[in-house]
């Protein structure tokens, strides 16, 4: 059975692997700033089997480097939520998105497939859908593809220490926007996710112009994912 033979919201365990199979490539630069994590982690004190465990539980890069800042013998637990609430706002958006084929998936799977869905997964699967294919399958199996290298690469940096410094050094922070940007181009052209953006976007440009530093991550994110919510998308194919 082809992919155009399902309804794009369903998925079978060989999209899943189609998909950890696509994302495979771009999870070895995932494992390199994985690796800079678990040295960084160590240099600020923390346990080798929590920051493994950190990673395998939060799978949230920018914001477990956040926490290290915070990290010391006393916590701002209030502060350290904020903060990574703010980082990870985007994902707000990336649900009122995928909204659409999400509301058909049973509670279980609808979760638990957003528990590994992250920038590069997420982009592909807006295109397969935008390409009337289905596309959980990507969300999930790519998403598989950069958890696991993520925590594989966190493990790596903290057994081998200093083998990686400065992952900007090598250019290598920019991997990542640049695949999101080609993503983005190919991507759904709809009035519906193009005035989600226009909204989002505004929303952010005004926080950063009038609001305290960082808010404008929160602020499009949340503007983003109301105008997804209220514009739902029904006329979607499922």
């Amino acid at each position: 059975m082809t992919d155009a033979d399902h309804p794009l919201h369903q998925f079978d365990r060989h999209m899943v692997w189609a998909g950890f199979i696509q994302l495979a490539p771009i999870s070895l630069f995932v494992a390199v700033f994985g690796a800079a994590f678990g040295l960084a982690a160590t240099q600020a004190g923390l346990s080798d089997s929590l920051i493994v465990t950190m990673s395998t539980l939060v799978f949230a890069g920018a914001s477990q480097f956040a926490a290290l800042e915070l990290w010391g013998p006393s916590v701002p637990l209030l502060t350290l939520s904020i903060t990574v609430f703010a980082i990870n706002a985007r994902h707000l958006l990336m649900g009122a998105t995928l909204y659409p084929w999400l509301q058909q998936l049973p509670a279980k799977q609808r979760y638990g497939v957003m528990l590994v869905a992250s920038d590069a997964n997420w982009a592909l699967a807006m295109q397969a859908f935008a390409n009337r294919r289905p596309g959980i399958g990507l969300l999930l199996g790519g998403g598989l593809a950069l958890w696991l290298s993520w925590v594989i690469g966190t493990w790596l940096g903290v057994l081998l220490g200093g083998a990686i410094y400065s992952p900007e050094a090598l250019g290598l922070d920019m991997v990542m926007g640049c695949f999101l940007l080609a993503m983005a181009v190919s991507g759904e052209k709809s009035l519906r996710l193009s005035v989600i953006w226009i909204i989002a976007a505004a929303a952010s440009l005004l926080a950063y112009r009038y609001l305290p530093e960082n808010s404008h991550v929160v602020v499009g994110a949340v503007a983003g994912g109301i105008a997804g919510t209220i514009w739902t998308g029904s006329k979607h194919e499922h």
